[in-house]
């Protein structure tokens, strides 16, 4: 397990599997905060640290199926582990599809389930990390001035300053300037370096004749 202490949402109409699997999880050292219905998941103040949620797949109203459709758009979202009394293949394959971790059946065996959500929590601390790079990255490019955003789009293409210079209409020396700028500003020392960042950033490569 990562050395953050996770919490881990348990979403299941069941109360006995509610209580059986909070227990199991506690013992392995893991918060364990528990819902009866998908709704009441929905109802509950956003998380933002590390977790995953381990979600039933057949409940009254809102199914498990439906909560991941919901979740979907958050970023990070938290990845989800199915659990399901019934060999649904159908669902099994909607779920992975959607990003699912895992689906695994009940009784579920203690050590599967732990795995599986060693593999959530691995992937949800991937995530939030990307999340946070992305971050700092788009706050360097917000400090860039219109011109110089427009030179960053030349530049990563790999064409020379000639060549960017007669692409926007100004000067090689303006190119000259307004790239150490940008490279100054961006913390970059090198072309390769601002592929990367822009990657990060999804910035478009200029369209160079």
């Amino acid at each position: 397990m990562p050395d953050t202490v996770a919490t881990i949402f348990v979403v299941d109409d069941d109360d006995s599997v509610r209580r059986g699997l909070a227990r199991v999880l506690r013992a392995n050292g893991l918060r364990v905060e528990t819902f009866a219905s998908a709704d009441d998941y929905l109802a509950h103040t956003a998380y933002q640290g590390l977790g995953c949620i381990v979600l039933d797949l057949r409940m009254p109203g809102l199914t498990g199926l439906d909560l991941q459709a919901r979740l979907v758009e958050a970023a990070p979202a938290l990845p989800i582990v199915f659990l399901s009394g019934h060999g649904d293949v159908h669902s099994s394959v909607q779920a992975m599809k959607h990003g699912a971790v895992d689906f695994l059946t009940k009784p579920v065996d203690e050590e599967a389930l732990l795995a599986a959500i060693r593999e959530a929590l691995s992937r949800h601390a991937r995530a939030q990390q990307a999340q946070s790079e992305r971050a700092v990255v788009q706050a360097r490019i917000d400090t860039l001035t219109a011109r110089e955003l427009e030179v960053l789009r030349c530049v990563v293409t790999g064409a020379p300053n000639r060549q960017i210079a007669a692409h926007l209409g100004i000067s090689e020396k303006t190119v000259k300037v307004h790239r150490g700028r940008l490279m100054t500003k961006l913390e970059a020392g090198s072309v390769a370096e601002l592929v990367r960042l822009c990657t990060q950033a999804d910035i478009a490569p200029a369209s160079m004749p």
